[in-house]
């Protein structure tokens, strides 16, 4: 795996935008602890699984490794990546690996090779090798994604 300074993650689930980051230097300790991350999509118990992946998230404190890491609202699209310029624009000097969701890759991409493009390495979720840490690590945003999605139904 190709070490990078830090792994921006950005994905959606319906009415909601994520983002989560992360340093490269927290990889090898927060990858154990996500072993037990699955597709939502693709599975077949999905309540039972949050409700179990919820007792995981808050049991190993997966915030905490987080550099920065928000859920809004998809009608907040412009603070996500004001947030996320934000972030790129004080690190130029990192290489930064940037996972986006592919309906928001066009638009983001577009925006991050305005600020500086040579640093970054983005890819569309859709391109993330199975079983790779990137994408075991894109799988938590999409559970956290899910868990806020279903709390907010729930209201």
């Amino acid at each position: 795996m190709k070490e990078f300074d830090y792994y921006i993650f950005i994905d959606y689930s319906e009415n909601f935008l994520g983002y989560l980051i992360l340093d490269g230097e927290e990889i090898k300790t927060i990858l154990p602890k996500i072993s037990k991350f699955a597709h939502y999509k693709k599975l077949r118990h999905k309540s039972l699984y949050i409700h179990s992946i919820k007792k995981v998230v808050d049991k190993m404190e997966l915030i905490k490794y987080f550099v920065k890491f928000k859920i809004k609202t998809l009608r907040d699209t412009p603070e996500i990546y004001a947030d996320l310029v934000e972030f790129i624009r004080k690190n130029d000097n990192c290489i930064i690996f940037i996972s986006v969701d592919d309906r928001q890759f066009s638009n983001f991409e577009r925006l991050v090779r305005n600020i500086d493009g040579k640093n970054n390495k983005i890819v569309k979720e859709s391109q993330l090798k199975k079983g790779s840490a990137e994408h075991r690590l894109s799988l938590v945003l999409d559970t956290l994604l899910n868990m806020e999605r279903l709390k907010n139904e729930s209201k």
